[in-house]
């Protein structure tokens, strides 16, 4: 069985000290901790993750790549650059990012492309909004977000990690009950299984505001293989007890 997988989003947050002794703090706190663990940092910081984490068990990840390989692209990170930092994972699709830059499945897609090409883990981010439950389509629109990924990525679709976030879910203090992302996990599942023989190597993650008192029973579904955890990463006792409840 492969150990799961907690990944701290730390968004738009942090600072060289604040990052430094929330670091400090967490790796102190890792004896018997068993279950894999990464930050993804804001671009800035990504010096400071490789400086600060390189004897330590956590991985550090950015938060965004560009769909482009190089160029005329002022303000883009390219997947080359994030690999001369060190970058383990990435964190594509966002629903941050699908909603206020505009995202669509298709540059999704080439983004977590241009992950795999240096070697770097994308996190592809998959989820609906409340309007989009409520009218009966999360199994529609999960679908299709992953499927743009599974077109564009097939022969090494194996090498992704998806992370299920339902919108509604982000950020406001609401968390799917364990048993309705669960459901949405199997769902995701089997489209990998569909995809590829090795997709059972595909950690599938839940990002919709777990935390220190729901990880434990989040983290027990049979389909949930760990967490993209947002404000809860940035409290390193929180983080701990997420990490201590992956271990288990």
């Amino acid at each position: 069985m492969k150990s799961k997988l907690i990944v701290g989003n730390w968004k738009m947050n942090g600072g060289l000290r604040t990052n430094s002794a929330l670091l400090e703090a967490i790796q102190s706190g890792l004896s018997g901790v068993t279950c894999r663990a990464a930050v993804c940092v804001p671009a800035p910081y990504l010096a400071q993750m490789q400086t600060l984490l390189a004897d330590s068990p956590v991985a550090w990840g950015a938060q965004d790549v560009s769909a482009h390989e190089a160029g005329a692209y002022t303000g883009e990170v390219s997947a080359t650059m994030l690999q001369d930092f060190g970058v383990r994972y990435c964190i594509v699709g966002h629903s941050e990012r699908r909603q206020y830059h505009s995202e669509t499945d298709a540059l999704v897609a080439v983004k977590a492309q241009r992950a795999l090409s240096a070697g770097i883990t994308p996190i592809v981010c998959v989820g609906e909004t409340q309007a989009e439950r409520e009218a009966g389509q999360t199994e529609a629109v999960v679908k299709r977000q992953l499927a743009a990924v599974i077109h564009a990525n097939g022969h090494c679709i194996s090498e992704i990690v998806v992370a299920y976030e339902p919108v509604w879910a982000i950020g406001t203090g609401l968390t799917a009950a364990p048993e309705q992302a669960q459901a949405v996990h199997a769902l995701l599942r089997k489209q990998l299984q569909a995809a590829s023989s090795q997709a059972d190597r595909i950690a599938i993650l839940y990002g919709g505001s777990m935390n220190a008192v729901n990880a434990a029973t989040l983290l027990a579904q049979p389909d949930i293989d760990g967490g993209l955890v947002g404000g809860a990463a940035l409290q390193a006792d929180d983080f701990l007890t997420i990490l201590n409840s992956a271990s288990r």
